[in-house]
């Protein structure tokens, strides 16, 4: 079941191109769904049409199996959300900014510590939120996303501009709200490193258009030729020269050889060769492009 599923988003900006084109997203309950994509690829123009916060022109938005156009009160109560930057009183404490938005969700006031206690500010006290740190800011914003207690969690790059202590604590409360709360969030971020240990599906979005969406395991495997072999031996050079006349492609450098990826039964007999050589094999690894990596030859492949 999905918790979030588009069919035939369109969007487009005065007279021209579509800034989106039939976008079709599909995200799992209780996933954690990252959507990447280049700078105005149209993440955050989507992000805004699934919220309601722009006018949609083309195409259906369904939230808990419920079209959003029919059931927008509802659906908005069962979800919290961050839209790029956090919007806050500074001349005010955490808990009297929350204090504001539990009087309009007409939530109990008790939620307030919970929420805080949650995302880690239980103790932030009578300090003004203008004197927050920008990851105290991001968790209070994501500490009022959670006021209302919602089943989804839609945030675009929560993590932006945090230094890497506060990338990890918002990973890791991310982590904690889909696991043990059993929150779906769907998560816009350029940090793809970051995503790759997060999340559980992928969306990629460039010029308007859904070019993947799936699995982590998946998109893996669409870009399994991207797989090789490095083979670290005391001598890279006669290495190279023993599979390039076993009919293998290999690359050289200082330390080690690459070559693409093959059976297990074949890199045994590799080894045995080697051996049989006389050369001292360090290490026979295998190797698969990180997101990041995948990403960029998608996105280029796409290009081309």
């Amino acid at each position: 079941m999905y918790c979030i599923e588009t069919k035939n988003l369109t969007h487009t900006f005065f007279a021209g191109e579509p800034v989106l084109n039939n976008i079709n997203l599909q995200v799992p309950e209780n996933s954690i769904y990252g959507f990447l994509g280049p700078n105005g690829a149209g993440k955050t123009t989507t992000l805004r049409l699934v919220l309601g916060l722009l006018r949609k022109q083309t195409g259906t938005v369904e939230i808990f199996n419920k079209s959003f156009d029919k059931n927008r009160i509802a659906i908005l109560r069962a979800t919290g959300s961050l839209i790029e930057s956090p919007s806050l009183y500074g001349h005010l404490t955490a808990t009297e900014n929350l204090g504001v938005l539990q009087k309009l969700y007409q939530c109990s006031p008790e939620r307030i510590g919970e929420v805080l206690e949650i995302v880690g500010l239980s103790s932030t006290g009578k300090k003004k939120t203008s004197n927050f740190s920008l990851g105290m800011k991001q968790r209070l914003s994501i500490a009022m996303a959670l006021l209302n207690s919602p089943s989804l969690l839609v945030l675009d790059e929560p993590t932006n501009g945090l230094d890497p202590n506060g990338i990890i604590e918002i990973r890791e409360l991310l982590k904690e709200l889909n696991q043990n709360q059993k929150i779906t969030i769907l998560i816009s971020s350029h940090l793809l490193s970051e995503i790759e240990k997060l999340v559980t599906h992928v969306g990629i979005i460039n010029k308007g258009t859904i070019q993947y969406q799936g699995t982590l395991a998946e998109l893996y495997m669409k870009q399994a030729s991207n797989s090789f072999i490095k083979i670290k031996t005391n001598n890279p050079e006669k290495t190279k020269a023993i599979l390039l006349s076993n009919g293998f492609t290999a690359v050289a450098d200082l330390v080690e050889v690459t070559m693409p990826a093959v059976e297990e039964k074949i890199i045994a007999d590799i080894n045995r060769q080697l051996v049989s050589a006389g050369i001292d094999v360090y290490q026979i690894s295998i190797a698969t492009n990180d997101l990041e990596s995948v990403f960029i030859d998608l996105i280029k492949d796409l290009d081309n």
